[in-house]
């Protein structure tokens, strides 16, 4: 049965969902004159236009391509706010946007001297100049054909050859008279395949070997049959060589389980390896030298916890290799010669760079937190002097860095406290401020009056752990008056994942909408960047390993402990807490094991059983608790499921039956060892057809008003 909830001038309301795109001006959306009256406060909101279509903040821009000269920047949106996504191009100054038909070349690879342009159409390669004229490139020459789908073939790093691969069999061409040479056919590669170059004259070959995973099921109801879903998931070995032109012979240089990156330097003399074990405990970055055929490693890291934030990349025209680490405590940036040596690190201090990258052999732009763990600025970092030159000055967040092909212009998405983002550009060359490209927030969006959260910074319990906080009050709040409010906290998923700063979360858009909603009912709505956030440093978001939820949920109450000290509008007999995915745990185990401060939780596709997620998903377990068969406490203690039998508050479980990250399997044990238990109090809700991110707007809607009602029975 469809629940509703009722919302002031609901029906008056239904009718404000058009939205219209303008034509060939800056990208943005718009209400229709023709709609109903404007919504200008969150207590008018329809709950449906939370979760529905069209999206009351629009669909986010996505960056797709920057043309050679960065005159023409692509992305992709939908400017009616629906889901479903079209192409459209606007000019470097932001004044001109327009739609981009299908025979638009996208996807290109440059020259290393950005003088030619490669890209497939047609089952065929192309080499062209890189000048683009109507969104394609000027003076194509077809290089190569076949009766079957080609993939973009790959520079050499002095751009004389190009070399891609096919069935199995690697092809190489010489661009100076387009010969083509067969340098191994897949009879003969033993389940070796091409990565790209490792010097002008050697490939990089990768083997996996996943004899050591395993098949997981996820199965599918709502068909006429049920299908099993299987899906092979575990640790394979990955084996890295390299193959000289004239040998078809490999020379093996790594074999790893774990993560690897690989980038080869601009003279094509070397290739770097950053290898990361599989539980991301040890670092080393090896050097393999074309000339000696020889490996180095020139730089080696160790940590109790796990690596985080990894970059590394040569210099544009030098054998100088960058590399970001977090061996100070803190990501910054470092740079070392391939032999080993001149080891220099060049940013300190407690703050984060969360991005960067070559502009030429002596410059570097970076995004720095250094002026606030919740805001990034955008800085050119000089290696002659370690100096630094900050070119952003407006409070907020960017990310989503894309460098153009010249390194000349900086593009990357900026959002500010309720202002969802949109991408903007900056000239590294001449930084006269920053041009904003798209403006794709409706109009409907923008004249609500969203309360600006409060953004705290305040130190644990522990009187040194720095922890960041958002608040928003209900909309009767009076400081001083000395009434209290039940409160929701929300916690954010994936564990490892920034949410409070001083911007507009796209992660959590319709949370969003839904905690500015419950400000209108009389809640107060806390959220906490609890350890194991990232953005923080290394010892903050490592805190807690091995006990997944102990560290978390300390954090969470000494936020709670903060406004009790700093207003006490928070009514301490009446808390809620709710999330998904890792938040949807977090709030099982927090109310688990302090019913004092939590007093009902709703979890959403929540991990209950740890080991079940190391099956699924050991990338990600194995770094942060070990195996469960060589450490069955860590699993125990961090496991709601063994911990049923403490559990005192009222429950809510909500999960999607073909989930394939976090599989129904969860909640189906939580829920038969609630039953076991037999003097739970808790209720549940299935939906058949949706996966770890529900897609279904009605799913969305049914999942909140279950969440909703909780909350209003319970608190």
């Amino acid at each position: 049965m469809h629940r509703s909830i009722t919302t002031p001038h609901l029906w008056a309301f239904l009718a404000c969902a058009l939205i219209a795109s303008t034509p060939h001006a800056q990208a943005q959306v718009t209400l229709s004159a023709q709609d109903a009256p404007a919504i200008t406060s969150p207590a008018d909101l329809p709950f449906h236009r939370i979760f529905d279509e069209p999206f009351l903040p629009g669909v986010r821009p996505s960056l797709r391509a920057i043309s050679p000269d960065a005159q023409q920047i692509y992305f992709t949106w939908n400017d009616s706010a629906k889901a479903g996504r079209k192409t459209f191009v606007v000019d470097a100054k932001g004044a001109v946007v327009d739609t981009v038909g299908t025979d638009a070349t996208l996807s290109y690879r440059l020259s290393p001297d950005r003088s030619q342009a490669l890209y497939v159409e047609d089952q065929a390669v192309f080499l062209a100049s890189a000048t683009m004229e109507n969104h394609r490139f000027k003076n194509p020459e077809q290089i190569i054909a076949s009766k079957d789908r080609l993939p973009l073939p790959q520079w050499s790093p002095d751009g004389s050859k190009i070399a891609w691969a096919q069935d199995g069999d690697i092809w190489v061409m010489t661009m100076g008279n387009r010969s083509v040479q067969k340098v191994l056919d897949n009879d003969n590669a033993d389940g070796q395949n091409f990565a790209g170059w490792a010097s002008n004259e050697h490939l990089l070959l990768v083997s996996r070997d996943n004899s050591d995973t395993r098949l997981v099921y996820f199965p599918e109801y709502v068909d006429t049959f049920v299908e099993p879903g299987e899906s092979r998931r575990g640790l394979y070995t990955t084996t890295y060589s390299v193959m000289h032109l004239d040998s078809t012979s490999s020379t093996e240089l790594l074999r790893s389980k774990g993560w690897v990156s690989t980038q080869v330097s601009p003279t094509g003399s070397y290739l770097a390896l950053d290898a990361v074990d599989a539980p991301m405990k040890k670092r080393q970055i090896h050097v393999w030298a074309s000339a000696s055929e020889q490996s180095t490693i020139v730089f080696e890291d160790s940590t109790e916890g796990w690596m985080y934030g990894r970059n590394m990349a040569f210099a544009p025209s030098k054998d100088v290799l960058m590399f970001q680490s977090e061996q100070s405590g803190w990501n910054h940036i470092y740079t070392v010669s391939p032999d080993g040596s001149g080891l220099k690190q060049y940013t300190t201090g407690s703050y984060d760079i969360p991005f960067a990258e070559w502009v030429d052999d002596e410059m570097i732009v970076m995004a720095t937190t250094q002026k606030d763990l919740g805001e990034r600025q955008v800085a050119l970092l000089d290696l002659r002097d370690a100096s630094t030159e900050t070119l952003t000055e407006a409070e907020g967040y960017r990310y989503q860095f894309r460098l153009s092909p010249d390194k000349r212009h900086l593009l990357y998405a900026y959002t500010t406290f309720n202002q969802p983002y949109d991408l903007y550009r900056l000239d590294l060359r001449r930084p006269r401020g920053e041009i904003q490209l798209t403006q794709t927030v409706p109009e409907a969006f923008t004249q609500i009056d969203w309360q600006t959260e409060q953004y705290v910074r305040f130190t644990g319990r522990d009187g040194e752990t720095g922890l960041s906080m958002s608040i928003l009050t209900p909309e009767d709040y009076q400081p001083g008056s000395g009434k209290q409010y039940p409160t929701v906290v929300f916690v954010h998923g994936a564990g490892s994942l920034q949410n409070v700063f001083k911007g507009f979360s796209n992660s959590y858009y319709r949370e969003y909408m839904f905690h500015q909603w419950l400000t209108t009912r009389g809640y107060v709505v806390v959220e906490v960047d609890y350890r194991h956030s990232t953005g923080y440093g290394r010892k903050f978001r490592e805190d807690v390993t091995n006990w997944m939820g102990k560290y978390d949920t300390q954090d969470i109450i000494d936020g709670l402990d903060w406004i009790a000290e700093n207003g006490d509008y928070v009514d301490r007999d009446r808390v809620g807490i709710y999330g998904g995915s890792y938040g949807g745990f977090m709030a099982l185990y927090a109310a688990t094991v302090e019913p004092d401060h939590f007093h009902a939780a709703a979890a959403l596709r929540a991990v209950t059983n740890w080991r079940n997620y190391f099956y699924a998903n050991p990338w990600y377990t194995l770094p942060r608790l070990g195996t469960p068969e060589d450490n069955p406490v860590h699993y125990e203690r961090s496991s709601p499921l063994d911990l049923v039998d403490d559990l005192e508050r009222p429950v809510l479980i909500l999960h999607g039956l073909v989930d394939d990250n976090v599989g129904f399997q969860d909640a189906a044990q939580y829920i038969e060892a609630l039953i076991q238990a037999g003097d739970k109090d808790f209720d549940m809700m299935m939906y058949p057809s949706e996966p770890h991110g529900f897609q279904d707007p009605d799913s969305w809607i049914d999942e909140y008003e279950r969440i909703f009602e909780f909350f209003e029975e319970n608190l």
